[in-house]
């Protein structure tokens, strides 16, 4: 049954902690690493004497119509190793072709099995902008973000407190980051207006326990207003499902699982978008 699925395949210790707090807590390890090869301050100032980033995340994402967010994903914690071979560069290339909108880069290395290295060369690659797919628990991450040439990252309201969302969103703002700021309940949508994110990302799969919901989207798209970019993330697998997002007024889809598994990727992109 699904129940055993998940408890055998979350990541160690799931008794004590749920996957999501594990996650962070893996990344806030690797972040002290980090900092031991390159402190804050040098990191920091690093990014900043880069060009301020033009927010071609955001662009994209308000564009008319529905956007599409690719994403290049090697493996999850729910679904094990998703693709044996993984030619990300091959991968991103095929989603610029079919027309994605924007790329959505996995960097955490313990479970998703990314790198940083990969969101490098893929942002060097393709002129689609690219979204830093990882789990932000320090202010580092997002300096490395622009280094690595991301123009976006993801900040989860379930792993941040109010000031750290303002901290990050103002650091973002500072780079000329975009910041997908991810919610899966009410109570984190609120949190996510409040903090003065302009995306917002409903997950409808739970992080906590990675069980899908797509009926999340719809419930929670009341709370968000109309001037807030609106992107419905996880568990979108058919043209079908695409349309019942443009009807409540998604402006973006994120897909990651159903194109990763799609043997031909441009076809499957274009079938999404109801083109075949």
């Amino acid at each position: 049954c699904a129940g055993k699925v998940h408890r055998r395949e979350q990541p160690p210790g799931g008794d004590r902690m749920n996957i999501l707090d594990q996650l962070a807590e893996a990344a806030r390890q690797r972040v002290e690493k980090a900092k031991q090869q390159t402190p804050l301050a040098e990191i920091k100032r690093q990014a900043q004497a880069l060009p301020k980033g033009d927010l071609r995340f955001e662009k994209a994402l308000e564009k008319p119509g529905l956007s599409f967010i690719c994403e290049c994903k090697k493996a999850s914690p729910s679904k094990g190793l998703i693709a044996p071979d993984f030619p990300y560069l091959q991968i991103a290339r095929e989603y610029e072709a079919a027309g994605a909108d924007a790329s959505s880069v996995l960097t955490e290395p313990k479970w998703f099995l990314g790198s940083d290295s990969y969101l490098k060369e893929i942002a060097a690659a393709v002129s689609t902008p690219c979204l830093r797919k990882d789990f932000t628990v320090d202010a580092y991450m997002l300096y490395e973000a622009k280094l690595l040439g991301a123009s976006a990252v993801l900040l989860i309201c379930a792993i941040l407190d109010d000031a750290q969302l303002r901290e990050y969103l103002a650091i973002c703002e500072d780079l000329g980051l975009s910041a997908l700021v991810e919610a899966h309940d009410d109570a984190e949508v609120d949190r996510a207006l409040a903090a003065g994110a302009r995306i917002l990302g409903v997950n409808n799969r739970n992080l906590k326990t990675f069980t899908v919901d797509t009926e999340n989207s719809r419930r929670l798209r009341a709370r968000i207003p109309q001037d807030v970019l609106f992107v419905s993330e996880s568990g979108v697998k058919t043209a079908e499902d695409v349309a019942g997002l443009v009807a409540i007024g998604a402006d973006a889809v994120l897909i990651g699982e159903t194109l990763m598994r799609a043997p031909d990727k441009t076809a499957k992109l274009r079938e999404l978008k109801g083109l075949l």
